[in-house]
């Protein structure tokens, strides 16, 4: 049999201060050892992904002389011991500690902390944003459709809504009725989530996950949350879908920041182009890539190049013409789940292309 996988050691013996590492172990979904004394930390101390000791038991562990290793982070209860005082960065250069971190002021980055030793580096899977160039435009049914499309293929895909006028992505996939986590049961989290805690409480369309709006009057999402919405898409999903709205809030501003390739829908005609031009000016500055995405029809015959043009924007790709999608998404079809018709082609060949890019 393989050995077990190192887990992170606490090392604190103070009730007090073990309370609090304990809670925010379990906040980042970290199952971890509390050795009792240097003597049994020592076989699980080289492996271990992560160390934190208390400031409690440190001058043990400092007499002990354990092997070096990095990723030694000594614990402090700020209430009791200052962080200007001298004596606790001696003992943690003593140790070997990288960082002293004073609690409660630091929990939300010993939680980061936590969860990375347990579920790898954050910002493993890409972020395409969705925006539309006007209300209307299909920019939440592009998002939907490139999510199923993602998750079709085996992909492991996490479909955000941030768009809180938007009448929920969930709604959209038939999935509204579904039990798991929404919008506002992150809000005030400050980050004291682990991101796979967040992905597993949500709901599921097979290899899709979703975090859409209830039907209450939260209309807001606080940054915090969105960073936490992040987190959890990019540490577990191969694709973050996020439908964002054409007003940039700060948690779209968070969004756009950290996408890789944000998509203005923007449908071929002449209004349409004016108005995405005002939605190119919010939300450029913040975007790394911005493209668009053309849909039609053209009924004065705008050519998607010229709109592209006047954008002076890339073109991503054009959405043809499909007269039978509106009333199939009212009767409850999933966008692009049957993988025919020209939505799903075009998903299929921008998320070809968002591959090969990698």
């Amino acid at each position: 049999m393989p050995p077990p996988e190192a887990r992170p050691l606490v090392c604190v013996r103070d009730p007090e201060l073990s309370d609090v590492l304990l809670r925010l172990a379990a906040a980042a979904g970290a199952d971890v050892e509390v050795p009792v004394d240097p003597v049994g930390a020592r076989p699980l101390w080289i492996d271990a992904p992560l160390v934190v000791v208390g400031t409690d038991v440190v001058a043990e562990y400092v007499s002990a002389r354990l092997p070096y290793r990095p990723a030694v982070v000594l614990a402090a209860d700020e209430r009791r011991i200052r962080p200007d005082d001298p004596a606790i960065w001696r003992i943690a250069s003593d140790l070997g500690a990288e960082h002293v971190v004073f609690l409660p002021t630091a929990e939300a980055w010993l939680v980061d902390r936590l969860t990375e030793a347990v579920s790898g580096p954050r910002c493993a899977g890409r972020v395409v944003a969705v925006v539309g160039g006007r209300g209307g435009a299909g920019a939440s049914v592009l998002s939907a459709a490139l999510a199923v499309t993602a998750a079709r293929s085996g992909s492991r895909t996490m479909l955000v809504d941030a768009d809180p006028l938007g009448g929920g992505l969930d709604l959209l996939l038939g999935r509204e009725g579904a039990g798991g986590l929404r919008w506002p049961d992150l809000v005030g989290t400050a980050g004291r989530v682990s991101p796979p805690a967040l992905h597993d409480a949500l709901p599921r369309v097979g290899e899709l996950s979703v975090l859409s709006w209830d039907r209450g009057d939260i209309l807001a999402v606080p940054p915090e949350a969105a960073d936490a919405a992040l987190d959890a898409g990019r540490r577990c999903s191969d694709l973050l879908v996020v439908d964002l709205p054409r007003r940039p809030d700060d948690a779209a501003v968070r969004v756009l920041q950290a996408a890789d390739v944000t998509l203005l829908v923007v449908p071929a005609e002449v209004r349409a182009c004016a108005a995405a031009s005002r939605v190119v000016r919010a939300v450029r500055p913040h975007c790394a890539q911005l493209s668009c995405v053309v849909r039609g029809p053209a009924p004065a015959g705008l050519r998607s190049a010229d709109l592209a043009t006047a954008l002076e924007l890339p073109l991503a790709g054009v959405l043809r013409a499909e007269p039978r999608l509106a009333g199939a998404l009212e009767r409850g079809d999933i966008p692009a789940g049957s993988g025919r018709g020209p939505l799903a082609s075009f998903c299929r060949s921008f998320l070809a292309n968002l591959e090969a890019t990698k």
